[in-house]
């Protein structure tokens, strides 16, 4: 087993692939501009950075701290999918589980592409919105507040979250970030909203998805909407997006 943060940095920099670096700039658009300027790779694949994670599983929250604050986009992810394995185990008590959370939270913003939140925060901050027996209010105010943040990853956090809440029969999360966000600049957010909202029909109901866009398709981005809809018959779709 691992247990520092540097032998799993040793690891990677083993594996560096140039070719595959090459990919993951242009899929993760770290060019000027782009969402993900200036994230540094190594070149591993996901399941790669997964074999790390297994063997990293018992990092101390000290050493998870080095691997989000690496420049090294691939060591950040095993940081927080560490903290999921973590925060997933059998026989955690409660107490433990609200320090992961709380250790998530302090590090949202490191998430710094959708592929880290997306990996993240619905195996961890989504279950602890089912889990938690914090006041629903409590957990509101922490949702909101990642809602309201300036920050694209923390506000993307709010959303995805909410699949674990879909997961387990409730619509009210999406609902309300789908709406909080309805008019968000970036598409990134766009397809976030339209992905939530499909998987809100999927899995809870098509009817509930159909009373969400009979009061919102009128002022949905397109590509939220053809997201939301992907699943539906062909009339249908174009039913909604006529709307």
């Amino acid at each position: 087993m691992i247990e520092t943060a540097d032998e799993v940095l040793e690891g990677m920099k083993m594996l560096e692939n140039e070719e595959q670096r090459d990919v993951l700039m242009k899929f993760f658009r770290t060019g000027k501009g782009e969402y993900g300027e200036g994230d540094r790779f190594l070149g591993l694949k996901v399941p790669e950075t997964r074999m790390f994670v297994r063997q990293a599983r018992n990092l101390s929250l000290g050493e998870v701290q080095k691997l989000i604050d690496s420049p090294w986009h691939e060591a950040r992810l095993c940081g927080f999918l560490i903290l999921v394995d973590q925060y997933n185990r059998k026989g955690l008590s409660e107490s433990k589980r609200e320090s992961l959370v709380q250790f998530y939270l302090k590090n949202a913003k490191k998430a710094n592409n959708w592929d880290l939140v997306d990996l993240s925060c619905y195996k961890l901050l989504g279950r602890w919105l089912v889990q938690s027996t914090c006041p629903y209010e409590e957990k509101l105010a922490v949702m909101d507040r990642l809602a309201e943040s300036d920050n694209l990853w923390e506000q993307r956090i709010s959303m995805v979250s909410t699949m674990a809440t879909l997961i387990n029969g409730d619509t009210s999360y999406t609902k309300r970030y789908a709406e909080f966000h309805i008019h968000h600049p970036h598409d990134l957010m766009h397809k976030a909203v339209g992905w939530l909202l499909r998987e809100m029909g999927k899995r809870c109901g098509m009817d509930e998805l159909r009373d969400f866009l009979s009061e919102h398709a009128h002022e949905m981005p397109r590509t939220a909407l053809r997201y939301a809809i992907e699943k539906m018959e062909s009339d249908e779709r174009l039913y909604w997006m006529k709307r």
